[in-house]
């Protein structure tokens, strides 16, 4: 696990503890949809679900991001399938996208599934944990091979300074079942 990963895990237990103390301060809610028309939150559409299973050209759907807390450096999106534990809590991988200072509202785009070339701005925090069920890369699209499994994504505001790193948002979104 790299330094960025265990610091973000780190800053989510810390952050989840502090909300169920009385009197502190809890992660706050923001608002988080699928931009993408193909992606309605309760099929993964044909074509994006991994290579093994016939996938074509597999991306993450596009997010629109509103209400991003002031402070926010970096968007991270964990990838996960409810339903296969191994993969739950950002087990198909877990991505960052940098943002711009008083950013409130954005759209960030899709990235390719099974590979570590990643578009400028974005970063693995941490590749996915199927690289021997499936091609290796940052995000494996659903891989369940038609199991009907609920795939979602938990999108995290993050205050980001020097080793420092706060999450100030958090919200999940259904991907679909495959």
């Amino acid at each position: 696990m790299n330094k960025i990963a265990f610091l973000l895990l780190a800053s989510s237990i810390i952050m989840t503890t502090a909300s169920a103390n009385e009197g502190s301060v809890a992660v706050k809610k923001f608002h988080v949809e699928l931009a993408d028309s193909h992606w309605n939150g309760s099929e993964v559409p044909d074509g994006q679900q991994c290579l093994k299973f016939g996938g074509k050209d597999p991306l993450t759907p596009r997010l629109k991001v509103s209400d991003i807390p002031l402070g926010t450096t970096e968007i991270v999106m964990e990838y996960s399938d409810r339903a296969y534990k191994p993969n739950d809590h950002g087990g198909h991988g877990k991505l960052g996208y940098k943002i711009k200072p008083k950013t409130k509202n954005i759209i960030i785009p899709s990235v390719q599934g099974h590979t570590f070339d990643l578009p400028p701005t974005f970063f693995s925090v941490a590749v996915h944990r199927g690289a021997d069920w499936d091609k290796a890369g940052a995000y494996l699209p659903p891989c369940s091979g038609g199991n009907k499994h609920p795939y979602y994504v938990t999108v995290k505001a993050v205050k980001k300074q020097g080793d420092d790193i706060t999450v100030l948002a958090q919200e999940s979104v259904e991907m679909g079942t495959y």
